[in-house]
């Protein structure tokens, strides 16, 4: 009874946006918001709630995306379409009674993922408004190390285990299912970019309290046919982590929520960290009991 909800379609995109009923003296706030569900499910109608109470308690007008789902539409569609959808909105936010100058985007899991990466791809565009900010809950950000220390205290707990995250990458990705062991491993990532990347993603750059029990593995075994299979991988629309200095400075103020029982927990730690030495302010939120 609060909201306007109407089903449109952003340049071919699917979206779900929801306004406030009540008039507003001003230009409301918007919000992007992105999905999770490993690119594979999930969709508008399983975030209906959470988008509802985000549009009422913050008085904003959201826009849900509803991005076509891998593996039956390709990737990268899913990434082309949240920043055709995000970039739609950003021009015709006058058009919902939207301030262009406070829009956020905001993701959870792969959601957070798009989210990154939109931002790092517009971070410096000119012909259109800036986003304000973006907001990532427990992103899924590189798939070079599934050794982290968050990878082996949450190896098992539920909903998204260590193994699961590489099966789902892989079903994403379209992908041989008998990948997964050797990438969990590390074997797909060659010296050469351990050496480049290991200054941004190194268990030596989380906190020591997120350490406990950690034991580092043991070096894996490069296989060159592994790597040559998953070369999206090391791409930073799959993995936001590898994006250079140059692109991380031009992001937007940021939020971070991490999870101690996630798996994921470690990466939102290091991309926390690269944007406080890119000067990026981030906020972060840790939540003790939560888990993915």
């Amino acid at each position: 009874s609060q909201l306007f909800i109407k089903d449109l379609h952003f340049d071919g995109v699917p979206v779900r946006i929801y306004l406030p009923r009540e008039p507003s003296a001003s230009k409301r706030r918007g919000v992007v918001f992105i999905h999770g569900g490993c690119g594979i499910f999930g969709s508008i109608r399983t975030y209906e709630r959470v988008c509802r109470h985000i549009a009422r308690k913050s008085d904003s007008v959201v826009v849900s995306l509803g991005y076509h789902l891998a593996p039956e539409h390709k990737y990268p569609a899913q990434t082309l379409e949240c920043l055709t959808a995000t970039v739609h909105f950003l021009k015709t936010a006058e058009t919902y009674g939207v301030d262009p100058a406070r829009i956020i985007v905001c993701g959870d899991s792969v959601g957070a993922t798009y989210t990154a990466t939109v931002c790092q791809e517009l971070g410096h565009r000119t012909d259109i408004p800036k986003i304000r900010a973006h907001v990532l809950i427990y992103p899924f950000l590189q798939a070079l190390n599934f050794n982290l220390p968050s990878h082996q205290k949450n190896a098992a707990v539920a909903f998204l285990t260590r193994e699961r995250t590489v099966d789902f990458i892989l079903k994403y990705l379209n992908k041989d299912c008998s990948l997964k062991e050797p990438i969990l491993a590390g074997s797909h990532v060659p010296e050469n970019i351990n050496l480049k990347y290991r200054k941004w993603i190194n268990p030596d750059l989380i906190p020591d309290v997120f350490k406990l029990g950690y034991k580092p593995p043991l070096p894996a075994l490069f296989l060159p046919q592994v790597y040559e299979e998953v070369p999206e991988l090391f791409k930073p629309w799959v993995s936001p982590l590898l994006a250079e200095d140059s692109v991380i400075c031009g992001l937007p103020d940021t939020c971070i929520v991490t999870c101690e029982h996630d798996v994921l927990r470690d990466e939102g730690l290091l991309y926390k960290k690269r944007l406080e030495d890119n000067n990026i302010s981030v906020t972060w939120h840790h939540v003790e009991k939560g888990f993915h």
